[in-house]
């Protein structure tokens, strides 16, 4: 207690203050609604476990789950880090094409996305399919139906991993633009090939990133609702987030024990993959910015330039264009049809959309949610990230448990959890904006400071170490050393944040009304309405909202990265 007295500053105090808020804004709301099913009459009961684990399907429910979260998961990872590697080291990056393309599937909200691919590959009426069988009875195939379903294993495995690679992909191009590529420059002049250079070099210098994109598409596979609920639920699939909603909103009375049963057993598999990734990011050689920089040339790929950009542009129209396209079709149509009358589309849908007041406020809270709740989460998360490494093993990592933890159970049991923490006295907060923006920083903070440790683990030790041996204290290093070099990691972050909130459809369910009305709670009215066009057009609307602050995000997190950042005035940080 000495030794931590005697180091405390304004600053540290601030940020402590600062991650204990953090973690009891998570932990408080979960407590209220975690403890009432396992407390009776001031004793424990614990019948909501054994009610859990005498569910007839556990098995298969865990199973189904597992295979697709697993199967996605690692999918997602390795075409999104192959994505973010062609755009970062090889010479077939396209500009800031190649920056937005994997980023176009994310900026469609879930639901929307899954209906989109809904309307694509619906094995009878779906127009992809539509456009197949005509192309393959020309060469003696007939079909009457198919030869898509993407109601299947297959189909639902490829929308899942559609919706994960945008954050793989933005983490890790964080990553590699804040490693040293002169590493790998020097592999290559010693004789090695692209491939033993990025088995030997380039992967072990993201590693960091590797290990945050993997403990997100964790959390995101077995959080996604939207997608699982439009493609799942007419197979035989059984996915654990759709149960935990049909025990929440579907049945009578709402069995919420067997609910947060059910994710206490998702929190066991996120404590492994959180305790791998502590490991990853304490390990000794996972710095990558040091106190030398130079400028590298890019791997030139040569025959396969043209085929890998080929390959990124293909990958543009498989997961974007596709389903952007079946909505905008929808939505011109007025509905979904299997034949479709060219000569009678129109714009009704959109001024339906646009002329109506209610969708126009949700779009402007959730845009203003969306930055301020992206903008304050970020910040928050870089300076919880900074006092954690310092902090060590102990205060640190119990900290980091109470930020990301909580968030692992259902978004739903945390939504009731916030509503009967806030929304009564003392706070009142219930049916305002204050309360979503609380619960969306509370909720999307595992996001935020995972990409964030990734960002300052790839920090070397000796800029802050010469930083204090400059006389500089622990604030100052913080704002004019780590954070100018942690910015390219914190953009993504924030990109990311700012998407996932303005499109959030799980939280705001219970949170949102018609006294705080946002686009994902709106979204679910028109889909429970099945009111496909307008659907459609709302999330184009959406889409084109947020790719209008995503882009230049990103165009400037890319500057910012090329140019670097300007050094203090006479030379000290």
């Amino acid at each position: 207690m000495r030794a931590w007295a005697s180091g405390l500053t304004p600053f540290t105090l601030l940020a402590t203050v600062l991650a204990v808020g953090l973690g009891l804004l998570a932990v408080y709301p979960l407590a209220l609604v975690v403890t009432r099913p396992f407390i009776t009459d001031g004793r424990v009961d614990l019948t909501p476990v054994r009610d859990t684990l005498a569910q007839p399907d556990l098995d298969t429910l865990l199973w189904h789950t597992a295979v697709v979260v697993g199967a996605s998961g690692l999918a997602a990872l390795v075409v999104g880090a192959g994505l973010a590697w062609l755009n970062e080291r090889t010479d077939a990056r396209l500009g800031l094409a190649t920056d937005i393309v994997p980023l176009v599937p994310f900026l469609l909200p879930p639901i929307a996305g899954a209906v989109g691919w809904a309307l694509l590959g619906s094995e009878r009426s779906g127009y992809l399919n539509l456009a197949l069988r005509p192309l393959l009875g020309a060469v003696g195939i007939d079909l009457d139906q198919g030869p898509i379903n993407i109601h299947s294993w297959y189909g639902l495995i490829f929308v899942y991993t559609i919706y994960q690679v945008p954050f793989v992909f933005m983490i890790v191009s964080a990553g590699l633009r804040n490693t040293d590529a002169g590493m790998e420059e020097q592999s290559r002049i010693c004789g090695a090939g692209p491939l033993t250079t990025l088995r030997r070099i380039s992967l072990p210098a993201v590693r960091p990133s590797l290990g945050a994109a993997g403990l997100l598409m964790v959390w995101l596979g077995f959080g996604l609702f939207s997608v699982p609920t439009i493609l799942a639920t007419q197979t035989d699939i059984d996915i654990l987030s759709v149960r935990v909603v049909q025990l929440l909103s579907f049945t009578y009375p709402p069995e919420t024990g067997v609910a947060i049963g059910l994710n206490l057993i998702v929190m066991l598999v996120v404590t492994a993959v959180w305790y791998l990734q502590t490991r990853i990011l304490r390990s000794d050689r996972n710095s990558g910015i040091g106190g030398k920089g130079a400028r590298t040339r890019p791997l030139r790929l040569g025959r396969w330039r043209p085929l890998a950009r080929l390959a990124v542009l293909g990958y543009l129209a498989l997961t974007s264009i596709l389903p952007l396209g079946a909505l905008v079709l929808v939505s011109l149509s007025g509905y979904w049809s299997s034949s479709v009358d060219f000569g009678a589309l129109n714009l009704d849908a959109f001024r339906r959309t646009l002329s109506d007041v209610t969708t126009q406020e949700a779009l402007v809270n959730s845009l203003l949610l969306g930055v301020a709740g992206a903008t304050i989460g970020m910040l928050a998360a870089a300076v919880v990230s900074m006092l954690v490494r310092r902090s060590g093993r102990g205060a640190g990592l119990l900290v980091d448990a109470a930020i990301k933890f909580p968030p692992t159970l259902s978004h739903l049991v945390i939504a009731v959890g916030f509503v009967l923490a806030f929304s009564g006295a003392p706070f009142y907060m219930g049916g305002t904006l204050w309360i979503l923006l609380l619960a969306y920083v509370s909720l999307h903070m595992p996001q935020a400071t995972t990409a964030s440790d990734a960002a300052i683990s790839q920090i070397g030790a000796e800029l802050t170490e010469a930083s204090r041996l400059s006389g500089a204290g622990p604030g100052r290093t913080f704002r004019r050393v780590t954070l100018p070099l942690m910015m390219p990691g914190l953009l993504a972050g924030w990109a990311l944040l700012f998407v996932t909130i303005a499109g959030d459809i799980s939280a705001s369910a219970i949170l949102a009304g018609t006294g705080n009305e946002v686009v994902g709670f709106r979204i679910l009215e028109v889909f429970a309405s099945g009111d496909y066009a307008m659907l459609g057009s709302l999330s184009i609307m959406l889409a084109g909202a947020t790719a209008l602050v995503v882009v230049p995000v990103t165009w400037y997190a890319r500057r910012r990265t090329r140019t670097g950042t300007p050094p203090p005035p006479g030379g000290r940080p």
